[in-house]
């Protein structure tokens, strides 16, 4: 019993001892935590102070950054009533200026009615003058002085011809030259000369007695076939084929070779060599017109127009192969129809085909303009093709950027050195006839055609005519040549007017 009494004793005085413990330990700690709460809200404070004045250092700032921002646009209110005072002031002085001119315009027109009657009361008193003078009437004396006055008036209208015309030269052919420029520049065509023979070159000249044959049979075979002439002379290992017919000529050259190859040469061979050629030379045509329309970008396009695509490569015009004036033609235009704001691929078309009657011309006889409408139509091309085959001769007047652009480079490629060769008698001619018709005017006194034919320099009597009507003139000559002469490209017209003065020191 005493244990256990002790034993409870010894719990409860544990017990109070570690209340009294705890109870310590717990009341450090809430100092501590007391502590540090308010070195806390201290710093919280001093944060909090720290924060208003920087509020209030912005605030301030705030406040003098919108003072300045009211005085600038107060100081540009002010400025602008200022404005708008000299503004009003000027208006007012302009509107009074305006009313003195409006007042000055109508007492000008007011004067302008009365120097037209008096004009008029003179006009009539010039012809009463006139009738009792000259004795004219009323009607006579008018047609006079209208004379005078158209006289006079045409000297003035060419010197406002002349004025603008000028200028319209100037600007066009900057214009011009440009676009020419950039076509030239972007493409560089060959040259091309056609001759009109060609060499067949033989192994031996036994050759030549057989391609003779007995008594001329064999030679007369070949030209009544192929239609051309063969020509067998003392040159050693060669005969001449010669034909305008670029096609009849290749096709010539090929069946003699052929039979030179093969060594049989008699009527019956050569006919069945030359069907056996021809038949060659359709399939090869066909494929020359099929290959420029792929590489052009065109393909594809009616198979008679093909054909006659690829005999345009057997075709010439004063020595220039048809073919390579086409194409050179067509790659112009669309380059110059692209510099103006035309289709290129409708300028390309009408290009390549404004020459297409070329390739029937020799078989057919007649206008190549007239044939190559006439086929085009029948195959449906574009109206604006149609419109550069009749224009590039001058059968219509172009109608398109399109048309335009293939007149010009057709001209372009003619005309530009050695692309063409002419014969002699009709260059003389052309050249002639040029000069007769300067010298048929009334105050030319020479006229001179240089530069080939394509320039024409003409002298006039400065006594009979002016500077102004020297423009007028010009324009008539050039005129008549279009209408009367044929000719590639242009031909420059220059009137010179010149006044001499002598005098001598005695």
């Amino acid at each position: 019993m005493f244990e256990i009494v002790v034993g409870v004793g010894g719990v409860v005085s544990g017990t109070i001892i570690s209340y009294i413990w705890l109870n310590n330990v717990s009341k450090n700690k809430f100092m501590h935590y007391e502590l540090e709460a308010k070195a806390k809200a201290k710093a919280i404070e001093n944060e909090i102070e720290i924060s208003l004045k920087e509020a209030d250092v912005k605030i301030k700032e705030k406040e003098i950054e919108q003072t300045k921002i009211f005085q600038k646009r107060l100081t540009e209110v002010d400025e602008r009533e200022r404005s708008l005072m000299l503004q009003g002031k000027e208006f007012t002085a302009k509107e009074e200026k305006l009313n003195i001119l409006e007042q000055s315009v109508l007492d000008k027109s007011g004067q302008l009615e009365k120097l037209e009657a008096q004009k008029q009361i003179e006009i009539d008193k010039t012809i009463e003058k006139m009738q009792h003078v000259a004795s004219l009437t009323r009607e006579e004396a008018k047609v006079y002085i209208l004379e005078k006055v158209e006289e006079q008036s045409r000297s003035e209208v060419a010197g406002i011809v002349r004025k603008y015309e000028q200028e319209a030269k100037v600007e066009g052919k900057k214009k011009a030259n440009y676009i020419l420029a950039q076509a030239t520049t972007r493409y560089a065509g060959e040259f091309a000369g056609e001759r009109l023979i060609n060499l067949v070159n033989l192994p031996s000249d036994e050759h030549k007695g057989r391609i003779i044959g007995k008594e001329g049979r064999n030679i007369k075979t070949l030209e009544m076939l192929l239609g051309v002439d063969i020509v067998v002379d003392e040159t050693p290992g060669v005969i001449l084929v010669s034909s305008f017919n670029l096609y009849r000529r290749a096709i010539a050259t090929r069946v003699i070779e052929v039979l030179v190859e093969d060594g049989r040469i008699h009527p019956g061979r050569i006919e069945e060599v030359h069907e056996k050629v021809q038949a060659e030379f359709e399939q090869k045509t066909y494929e020359e017109g099929e290959n420029v329309l792929i590489d052009l970008g065109l393909f594809p396009m009616h198979e008679e127009l093909v054909m006659l695509l690829g005999r345009m490569k057997y075709r010439a015009s004063y020595g220039q192969n048809a073919l390579l004036h086409t194409l050179e033609v067509a790659k112009l235009a669309r380059v110059m129809a692209a510099e103006m704001g035309g289709d290129e691929k409708l300028a390309l078309r009408a290009g390549l085909l404004h020459d297409i009657g070329k390739a029937l011309t020799q078989d057919m006889g007649g206008s190549h303009v007239d044939i190559g409408v006439d086929v085009c139509k029948r195959h449906g091309e574009h109206p604006t093709v149609i419109n550069a085959i009749l224009a590039h001769h001058g059968h219509e007047e172009p109608d398109s950027v399109e048309s335009a652009a293939v007149c010009a480079a057709d001209t372009l490629s003619a005309a530009r050195p050695g692309a063409r060769r002419e014969v002699l008698e009709s260059f003389t001619k052309r050249v002639k006839d040029i000069e007769d018709i300067a010298l048929s005017k009334p105050a030319v006194n020479k006229a001179y055609a240089i530069n080939a034919g394509r320039e024409i320099r003409v002298i006039v009597n400065a006594h009979k005519i002016s500077d102004n009507e020297t423009v007028l003139l010009s324009k008539e000559i050039a005129k008549e040549i279009e209408s009367k002469v044929q000719y590639p490209g242009e031909i420059k017209v220059n009137v010179i007017r010149e006044t001499r003065v002598t005098s001598y020191a005695k």
